[in-house]
Protein backbone atom coordinates (compact mmCIF):
# COMPACT_ATOMS: atom_id res chain seq x y z
CA UNK A 1 0.00 0.00 0.00
CA UNK A 2 1.19 3.52 -0.75
CA UNK A 3 1.52 5.54 2.42
CA UNK A 4 0.14 9.07 2.66
CA UNK A 5 3.54 10.76 2.39
CA UNK A 6 4.45 8.57 -0.62
CA UNK A 7 1.22 9.49 -2.39
CA UNK A 8 1.93 13.17 -1.79
CA UNK A 9 5.52 12.92 -3.05
CA UNK A 10 4.54 10.90 -6.14
CA UNK A 11 1.76 13.32 -7.01
CA UNK A 12 4.09 16.31 -6.63
CA UNK A 13 6.84 14.60 -8.63
CA UNK A 14 4.52 13.70 -11.51
CA UNK A 15 3.14 17.23 -11.47
CA UNK A 16 6.64 18.68 -11.90
CA UNK A 17 7.42 16.24 -14.73
CA UNK A 18 4.22 17.23 -16.50
CA UNK A 19 4.91 20.97 -16.17
CA UNK A 20 8.55 20.68 -17.27
CA UNK A 21 7.52 18.43 -20.17
CA UNK A 22 5.01 21.05 -21.36
CA UNK A 23 7.70 23.73 -21.16
CA UNK A 24 10.16 21.62 -23.17
CA UNK A 25 7.47 20.65 -25.66
CA UNK A 26 6.70 24.31 -26.23
CA UNK A 27 10.39 25.07 -26.77
CA UNK A 28 10.71 22.14 -29.18
CA UNK A 29 7.73 23.38 -31.21
CA UNK A 30 9.03 26.95 -31.32
CA UNK A 31 12.53 25.87 -32.43
CA UNK A 32 11.31 23.22 -34.89
CA UNK A 33 8.80 25.40 -36.68
CA UNK A 34 11.61 27.51 -38.15
CA UNK A 35 13.21 24.42 -39.71
CA UNK A 36 9.91 23.37 -41.26
CA UNK A 37 9.20 26.86 -42.60
CA UNK A 38 12.71 26.94 -44.08
CA UNK A 39 12.09 23.56 -45.73
CA UNK A 40 8.84 24.75 -47.33
CA UNK A 41 9.95 28.27 -48.24
CA UNK A 42 10.63 27.28 -51.86
CA UNK A 43 7.49 25.15 -52.13
CA UNK A 44 4.09 26.64 -52.86
CA UNK A 45 1.96 25.08 -50.20
CA UNK A 46 -0.59 25.68 -47.47
CA UNK A 47 0.99 27.59 -44.57
CA UNK A 48 -0.63 25.16 -42.13
CA UNK A 49 1.53 22.22 -43.28
CA UNK A 50 4.77 23.34 -41.53
CA UNK A 51 2.90 23.81 -38.25
CA UNK A 52 1.14 20.46 -38.62
CA UNK A 53 4.43 18.65 -39.33
CA UNK A 54 6.03 20.34 -36.32
CA UNK A 55 3.28 18.98 -34.07
CA UNK A 56 3.73 15.49 -35.51
CA UNK A 57 7.49 15.51 -34.94
CA UNK A 58 7.57 17.20 -31.51
CA UNK A 59 6.54 14.15 -29.38
CA UNK A 60 9.41 12.11 -30.84
CA UNK A 61 11.93 14.84 -30.01
CA UNK A 62 10.46 15.14 -26.53
CA UNK A 63 10.96 11.41 -25.98
CA UNK A 64 14.69 11.82 -26.67
CA UNK A 65 15.08 14.47 -23.97
CA UNK A 66 13.06 12.80 -21.21
CA UNK A 67 16.21 11.99 -19.15
CA UNK A 68 16.95 15.70 -18.87
CA UNK A 69 13.30 16.46 -18.16
CA UNK A 70 13.40 14.02 -15.23
CA UNK A 71 16.59 15.60 -13.86
CA UNK A 72 15.28 19.16 -14.02
CA UNK A 73 11.82 18.09 -12.75
CA UNK A 74 13.46 16.52 -9.71
CA UNK A 75 15.27 19.77 -9.02
CA UNK A 76 12.00 21.71 -9.11
CA UNK A 77 10.40 18.99 -6.97
CA UNK A 78 12.94 19.60 -4.20
CA UNK A 79 12.82 23.36 -4.63
CA UNK A 80 9.13 23.29 -3.77
CA UNK A 81 9.73 21.05 -0.74
CA UNK A 82 12.51 23.39 0.42
CA UNK A 83 10.53 26.57 -0.10
CA UNK A 84 7.56 25.19 1.82
CA UNK A 85 9.85 23.87 4.61
CA UNK A 86 8.36 20.42 4.03
CA UNK A 87 11.70 18.58 4.22
CA UNK A 88 12.00 19.69 7.84
CA UNK A 89 8.45 18.53 8.51
CA UNK A 90 9.22 15.11 7.02
CA UNK A 91 12.33 14.77 9.19
CA UNK A 92 10.41 15.68 12.34
CA UNK A 93 7.97 12.88 11.51
CA UNK A 94 10.73 10.30 11.04
CA UNK A 95 10.97 10.40 7.21
CA UNK A 96 14.62 10.42 6.21
CA UNK A 97 16.18 11.48 2.92
CA UNK A 98 16.77 7.90 1.78
CA UNK A 99 13.04 7.14 1.90
CA UNK A 100 12.32 10.16 -0.28
CA UNK A 101 14.92 8.99 -2.82
CA UNK A 102 13.49 5.47 -2.66
CA UNK A 103 10.04 6.86 -3.55
CA UNK A 104 11.45 8.90 -6.43
CA UNK A 105 13.40 5.92 -7.79
CA UNK A 106 10.43 3.58 -8.07
CA UNK A 107 8.13 6.34 -9.32
CA UNK A 108 10.64 7.15 -12.08
CA UNK A 109 11.20 3.57 -13.14
CA UNK A 110 7.45 2.81 -13.33
CA UNK A 111 6.82 6.01 -15.29
CA UNK A 112 9.77 5.13 -17.54
CA UNK A 113 8.28 1.73 -18.34
CA UNK A 114 4.95 3.36 -19.19
CA UNK A 115 6.70 5.88 -21.43
CA UNK A 116 8.49 3.15 -23.38
CA UNK A 117 5.43 0.91 -23.56
CA UNK A 118 2.82 3.52 -24.52
CA UNK A 119 4.19 7.00 -25.18
CA UNK A 120 6.96 5.72 -27.46
CA UNK A 121 4.47 3.80 -29.60
CA UNK A 122 2.37 6.94 -29.89
CA UNK A 123 5.32 9.19 -30.80
CA UNK A 124 6.74 6.67 -33.29
CA UNK A 125 3.40 6.57 -35.12
CA UNK A 126 3.36 10.36 -35.37
CA UNK A 127 6.99 10.32 -36.49
CA UNK A 128 6.11 7.86 -39.26
CA UNK A 129 3.28 10.15 -40.44
CA UNK A 130 5.65 13.11 -40.28
CA UNK A 131 8.25 11.41 -42.47
CA UNK A 132 5.62 10.06 -44.86
CA UNK A 133 4.01 13.47 -45.40
CA UNK A 134 7.31 15.32 -45.64
CA UNK A 135 8.64 12.84 -48.19
CA UNK A 136 5.81 13.85 -50.53
CA UNK A 137 7.23 17.36 -50.64
CA UNK A 138 10.90 16.37 -50.84
CA UNK A 139 12.86 16.69 -54.05
CA UNK A 140 13.70 12.98 -53.99
CA UNK A 141 10.22 11.59 -53.36
CA UNK A 142 10.26 9.67 -56.66
CA UNK A 143 12.55 7.02 -55.25
CA UNK A 144 12.57 4.96 -52.10
CA UNK A 145 14.08 1.89 -50.48
CA UNK A 146 12.69 -0.61 -47.98
CA UNK A 147 13.80 -3.84 -46.35
CA UNK A 148 11.34 -6.76 -46.12
CA UNK A 149 11.60 -10.48 -45.49
CA UNK A 150 12.20 -10.77 -49.27
CA UNK A 151 15.31 -8.60 -49.14
CA UNK A 152 16.09 -5.04 -50.16
CA UNK A 153 13.67 -3.29 -52.54
CA UNK A 154 14.56 -0.07 -54.34
CA UNK A 155 12.35 2.05 -56.60
CA UNK A 156 14.14 4.67 -58.65
CA UNK A 157 13.20 7.08 -61.45
CA UNK A 158 16.08 8.30 -63.58
CA UNK A 159 16.68 9.17 -67.23
CA UNK A 160 12.93 8.81 -67.91
CA UNK A 161 13.10 5.21 -66.74
CA UNK A 162 11.68 3.45 -63.68
CA UNK A 163 13.87 0.88 -61.96
CA UNK A 164 12.62 -1.73 -59.50
CA UNK A 165 15.54 -3.42 -57.76
CA UNK A 166 15.43 -6.46 -55.49
CA UNK A 167 18.54 -7.85 -53.77
CA UNK A 168 18.79 -10.82 -51.42
CA UNK A 169 21.84 -9.63 -49.50
CA UNK A 170 24.10 -6.65 -48.83
CA UNK A 171 27.79 -7.26 -48.20
CA UNK A 172 29.80 -4.08 -47.69
CA UNK A 173 29.44 -2.10 -50.95
CA UNK A 174 27.96 -5.02 -52.87
CA UNK A 175 24.38 -6.05 -53.56
CA UNK A 176 24.18 -9.83 -53.94
CA UNK A 177 21.75 -11.88 -56.05
CA UNK A 178 19.90 -8.90 -57.47
CA UNK A 179 17.25 -8.37 -60.07
CA UNK A 180 16.67 -5.01 -61.81
CA UNK A 181 13.38 -4.57 -63.66
CA UNK A 182 13.51 -1.59 -66.00
CA UNK A 183 10.37 0.21 -67.28
CA UNK A 184 9.78 3.30 -69.37
CA UNK A 185 7.88 6.26 -67.94
CA UNK A 186 4.55 4.59 -68.87
CA UNK A 187 5.50 1.38 -67.06
CA UNK A 188 6.13 -0.57 -70.24
CA UNK A 189 8.70 -3.28 -69.59
CA UNK A 190 12.07 -2.60 -71.22
CA UNK A 191 14.29 -5.33 -69.79
CA UNK A 192 15.09 -7.46 -66.75
CA UNK A 193 18.68 -7.55 -65.49
CA UNK A 194 19.84 -10.33 -63.16
CA UNK A 195 23.25 -10.70 -61.60
CA UNK A 196 25.00 -12.33 -58.68
CA UNK A 197 26.67 -9.09 -57.63
CA UNK A 198 26.69 -5.33 -58.18
CA UNK A 199 29.07 -2.71 -56.80
CA UNK A 200 27.04 0.25 -55.44
CA UNK A 201 29.92 2.38 -54.16
CA UNK A 202 28.79 5.26 -56.38
CA UNK A 203 25.54 6.22 -58.14
CA UNK A 204 26.83 4.36 -61.18
CA UNK A 205 26.34 0.74 -60.22
CA UNK A 206 28.69 -1.82 -61.71
CA UNK A 207 26.61 -4.92 -62.45
CA UNK A 208 28.86 -7.96 -62.85
CA UNK A 209 28.28 -10.27 -65.84
CA UNK A 210 24.50 -9.86 -65.92
CA UNK A 211 21.81 -11.98 -67.52
CA UNK A 212 19.58 -9.57 -69.48
CA UNK A 213 16.11 -10.52 -70.71
CA UNK A 214 14.58 -8.41 -73.50
CA UNK A 215 11.55 -9.38 -75.63
CA UNK A 216 11.67 -12.96 -74.37
CA UNK A 217 15.35 -13.28 -75.27
CA UNK A 218 18.06 -13.94 -72.69
CA UNK A 219 21.59 -12.67 -73.20
CA UNK A 220 24.40 -13.45 -70.77
CA UNK A 221 27.01 -10.69 -70.83
CA UNK A 222 30.63 -11.57 -70.18
CA UNK A 223 31.41 -7.95 -69.44
CA UNK A 224 30.15 -5.75 -66.62
CA UNK A 225 27.55 -3.06 -67.32
CA UNK A 226 26.85 0.31 -65.73
CA UNK A 227 23.42 1.28 -64.33
CA UNK A 228 22.78 4.92 -63.38
CA UNK A 229 20.74 5.42 -60.17
CA UNK A 230 20.13 7.97 -57.45
CA UNK A 231 21.45 5.49 -54.88
CA UNK A 232 24.83 4.46 -53.56
CA UNK A 233 26.11 2.55 -50.53
CA UNK A 234 26.13 5.62 -48.27
CA UNK A 235 22.61 6.72 -49.22
CA UNK A 236 21.10 3.26 -48.80
CA UNK A 237 22.69 2.98 -45.35
CA UNK A 238 21.33 6.38 -44.31
CA UNK A 239 17.76 5.49 -45.35
CA UNK A 240 17.40 3.02 -42.49
CA UNK A 241 18.75 5.16 -39.64
CA UNK A 242 15.47 6.75 -38.50
CA UNK A 243 14.28 4.02 -36.16
CA UNK A 244 12.22 6.44 -34.07
CA UNK A 245 9.40 6.10 -36.62
CA UNK A 246 8.95 2.40 -35.73
CA UNK A 247 7.43 0.91 -32.59
CA UNK A 248 9.32 -1.73 -30.61
CA UNK A 249 7.80 -4.69 -32.44
CA UNK A 250 8.53 -3.11 -35.82
CA UNK A 251 12.14 -2.46 -34.80
CA UNK A 252 12.54 -6.11 -33.75
CA UNK A 253 11.03 -7.30 -37.05
CA UNK A 254 13.29 -4.95 -38.99
CA UNK A 255 16.26 -6.49 -37.18
CA UNK A 256 15.19 -9.94 -38.37
CA UNK A 257 14.81 -8.64 -41.92
CA UNK A 258 18.26 -7.04 -41.76
CA UNK A 259 19.78 -10.30 -40.53
CA UNK A 260 18.14 -12.24 -43.37
CA UNK A 261 19.45 -9.66 -45.84
CA UNK A 262 22.97 -9.82 -44.44
CA UNK A 263 22.73 -6.15 -43.51
CA UNK A 264 24.38 -4.93 -40.29
CA UNK A 265 22.05 -5.06 -37.26
CA UNK A 266 24.38 -3.07 -35.00
CA UNK A 267 22.25 0.08 -35.22
CA UNK A 268 19.06 -1.81 -34.36
CA UNK A 269 20.60 -3.73 -31.45
CA UNK A 270 21.98 -0.47 -30.06
CA UNK A 271 18.59 1.19 -30.37
CA UNK A 272 16.77 -1.69 -28.62
CA UNK A 273 19.29 -1.64 -25.76
CA UNK A 274 18.73 2.11 -25.41
CA UNK A 275 14.96 1.60 -25.17
CA UNK A 276 15.36 -1.23 -22.66
CA UNK A 277 17.70 0.83 -20.47
CA UNK A 278 15.62 4.03 -20.60
CA UNK A 279 13.47 3.37 -17.46
CA UNK A 280 16.67 2.84 -15.44
CA UNK A 281 18.28 5.87 -17.07
CA UNK A 282 15.32 8.05 -16.05
CA UNK A 283 15.30 6.75 -12.49
CA UNK A 284 19.04 7.26 -12.05
CA UNK A 285 18.79 10.80 -13.39
CA UNK A 286 16.13 11.50 -10.76
CA UNK A 287 18.30 10.06 -7.99
CA UNK A 288 21.33 12.01 -9.21
CA UNK A 289 19.31 15.24 -9.13
CA UNK A 290 18.05 14.40 -5.63
CA UNK A 291 21.60 13.83 -4.35
CA UNK A 292 22.72 17.13 -5.86
CA UNK A 293 19.82 18.96 -4.24
CA UNK A 294 20.61 17.45 -0.84
CA UNK A 295 24.28 18.43 -1.12
CA UNK A 296 24.09 22.07 -2.21
CA UNK A 297 23.17 25.08 -0.15
CA UNK A 298 19.42 25.60 0.03
CA UNK A 299 19.60 29.37 -0.40
CA UNK A 300 20.85 29.15 -4.00
CA UNK A 301 18.75 31.13 -6.52
CA UNK A 302 16.51 29.39 -9.08
CA UNK A 303 18.75 30.33 -12.01
CA UNK A 304 21.64 28.48 -10.35
CA UNK A 305 19.64 25.25 -10.24
CA UNK A 306 18.52 25.62 -13.86
CA UNK A 307 22.07 26.24 -15.12
CA UNK A 308 23.39 23.35 -13.01
CA UNK A 309 20.71 21.03 -14.36
CA UNK A 310 21.47 22.00 -17.97
CA UNK A 311 25.22 21.55 -17.42
CA UNK A 312 24.82 18.07 -15.92
CA UNK A 313 22.36 17.10 -18.65
CA UNK A 314 24.76 18.14 -21.42
CA UNK A 315 27.66 16.35 -19.73
CA UNK A 316 25.72 13.09 -19.40
CA UNK A 317 24.40 13.45 -22.96
CA UNK A 318 27.95 13.55 -24.35
CA UNK A 319 28.97 10.58 -22.23
CA UNK A 320 26.05 8.60 -23.67
CA UNK A 321 26.82 9.86 -27.17
CA UNK A 322 30.45 8.74 -26.86
CA UNK A 323 29.53 5.25 -25.69
CA UNK A 324 26.80 4.97 -28.33
CA UNK A 325 29.34 5.90 -31.01
CA UNK A 326 31.79 3.32 -29.68
CA UNK A 327 29.04 0.70 -29.84
CA UNK A 328 28.01 1.55 -33.40
CA UNK A 329 31.61 1.36 -34.58
CA UNK A 330 31.90 -1.93 -32.66
CA UNK A 331 34.85 -0.62 -30.65
CA UNK A 332 33.01 -2.03 -27.63
CA UNK A 333 30.14 -4.57 -27.45
CA UNK A 334 26.69 -3.14 -28.18
CA UNK A 335 25.25 -4.00 -24.76
CA UNK A 336 28.14 -2.20 -23.05
CA UNK A 337 27.51 0.96 -25.09
CA UNK A 338 24.00 1.19 -23.59
CA UNK A 339 24.57 -0.12 -20.07
CA UNK A 340 28.10 1.04 -19.16
CA UNK A 341 27.05 4.72 -18.81
CA UNK A 342 24.35 3.51 -16.41
CA UNK A 343 27.02 1.69 -14.41
CA UNK A 344 28.99 4.93 -14.18
CA UNK A 345 25.84 6.70 -12.94
CA UNK A 346 25.29 3.94 -10.35
CA UNK A 347 28.83 4.38 -9.02
CA UNK A 348 28.37 8.16 -8.73
CA UNK A 349 24.99 7.68 -7.08
CA UNK A 350 26.35 5.11 -4.62
CA UNK A 351 29.06 7.53 -3.57
CA UNK A 352 26.51 10.32 -3.24
CA UNK A 353 24.18 8.22 -1.07
CA UNK A 354 26.83 7.82 1.63
CA UNK A 355 25.57 9.65 4.72
CA UNK A 356 22.71 11.13 2.69
CA UNK A 357 20.45 11.08 5.76
CA UNK A 358 22.76 13.56 7.47
CA UNK A 359 22.13 16.23 4.83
Amino acid sequence: MIKAYQGYLIKLFFKKIFIVSIIFLTLVIILSIFDEISFFKSIENNVIIPFFLTLLNAPSILFEIFPFIFLISTQFFFLELINKKELEVFKLNGLNNLKIIYTLFFSSIILGILLVAFYYSFSSKLKYLYLDIKNNYANDNKYLAVVTENGLWVKDEIDQKILIVNASKIENQYLKYLSITEFDSDFNLIRIIQSNKADITTNQWIVFKPNISTDNENVIYKENIIINTHFNEKKINSLFENLSSLNVFQVIQLGKDYAALGYSTVEIKSYLHRLASLPFYLSFMSILAAIIMFNIARNKPLIFHIILGIFISVLIYYIYYLFNLLGKTEAIPIYLSAWLPLLILIILITIGLIRINEK
